[in-house]
């Protein structure tokens, strides 16, 4: 079973975070939804929206994803640690995946290097965010700080 730390001190700033990410992601599908309105859903246009290149599909994508992504970071549960943790292996496999069809006819998001930095970058945080903010109860929390700072785990810390 993979080791995620309980109750980590920093997680209100873990959690606002990626609220901020998802606050981005939710005004640029937004912005590129009014710009785009009107052309094919997956055009390959030249639209930008907040820095970078979209269509209307990925605006509307990014509409729904930001508003989870929301919803998320402002509930209080384990609910924002699975989704940060899914959203951000989402959002690197996305950004692997579009890199790969850049200049292909295949990119029908409509990516440039730009949105896959951007992808990668947002990924690599939510993923982070996820490995930290997990809630428990203090019991477990408790447990897991005495079995970080057992005396055997202290000899084996000396060397």
């Amino acid at each position: 079973m993979p080791h995620f730390p309980i109750n980590h001190p920093a997680r209100p700033i873990y959690r606002v975070l990626s609220g901020l990410i998802g606050l981005y992601i939710l005004a640029f599908g937004v912005w590129g939804t009014a710009s785009t309105w009107g052309e094919p859903l997956f055009s390959r246009d030249g639209s930008w929206a907040l820095g970078l290149r979209t269509n209307l599909a990925f605006s509307l994508a990014s509409v729904i994803f930001g508003a989870v992504l929301i919803v998320g970071a402002s509930r209080r549960g384990n609910l924002g640690h699975y989704m940060n943790l899914t959203a951000g292996v989402v959002f690197l496999a996305t950004s692997i995946l579009m890199m790969s069809f850049l200049q292909t006819r295949a990119n029908f998001l409509n990516f440039s290097m730009s949105t896959v930095v951007v992808s990668m970058l947002f990924g690599l945080i939510l993923l982070g965010t996820g490995f930290y903010d997990k809630v428990g109860p203090s019991e477990h929390a408790e447990a897991e700080r005495e079995r970080r700072y057992h005396p055997v785990a202290e000899i084996h810390r000396r060397r």
